[in-house]
């Protein structure tokens, strides 16, 4: 009769400490995304830039591009705050200060005649771009950990003949990885600062957008 009560209640013991446990491995299997971020992981630079997916069996639109507009909303916050992270849309040091808008809309310009350049498709367009978002890193972030600059864009490729959109506008997230430190004192040292890595990067970015555009 002592055995038969023992067995009985080592088994109420594993199921107790077993429903315990659950909770447990809940959370640990939880996904990232159900975690709250910490300061570091903000400042992690994120993937690198993928092209919009193409589906093999639709084929390119052979297009030359004849206008760029580039739209800087006046809405969106700019931020000069030396902290690690402004909130803000709009957070830039790779000029001298001034007017940040005009510098991002002349980086933009820069890039995507770049990006653009030896198109010669039968089908002549108008590229508008909207910014939506473009966080750069504060003198304080790349002086030490560095991060991510932080761009997204809004992109509608327009036939030049009638201004028709040939797609639906697409949001395009172009982040590239900030750097930090002695990384970004000699990035600098060899003339890559950070408006030449930008300008570099959108000029890949629009370029390979482009070349799986698919009009439909």
């Amino acid at each position: 009769m002592r055995v038969l009560k023992l067995i009985a209640a080592l088994t109420m013991g594993v199921s107790v400490a077993a429903c315990g446990a659950m909770p447990d491995i809940a959370s640990r299997n939880a996904p990232f995304e159900a975690t709250q971020p910490s300061s570091a992981q903000d400042l992690r630079p994120k993937a690198p830039f993928q092209p919009t997916a193409m589906l093999e069996t639709q084929t390119p639109l052979p297009m030359t591009v004849k206008a760029i507009n580039i739209n800087v909303p006046g809405a969106l916050k700019v931020s000069e705050a030396n902290t690690y992270y402004p909130s803000a849309d709009i957070v830039w040091r790779g000029d001298p200060v001034g007017n940040r808008r005009t510098q991002i809309t002349e980086i933009f310009e820069t890039a995507f005649k770049r990006g653009t350049v030896g198109m010669d498709g039968s089908t002549p367009v108008i590229l508008d771009v909207e910014l939506v978002r473009f966080h750069s890193v504060t003198e304080k972030t790349r002086y030490s950990v560095g991060g991510v600059h932080n761009i997204m864009f809004k992109l509608t490729v327009r036939r030049a003949s009638t201004g028709a959109a040939l797609a639906p506008t697409r949001f395009i997230e172009a982040d590239l990885p900030a750097l930090g430190g002695r990384s970004a004192m000699e990035a600098d040292r060899k003339g890559q600062t950070q408006k030449v890595r930008v300008t570099d990067h959108l000029a890949l970015v629009i370029q390979q957008e482009l070349s799986r555009f698919v009009a439909g």
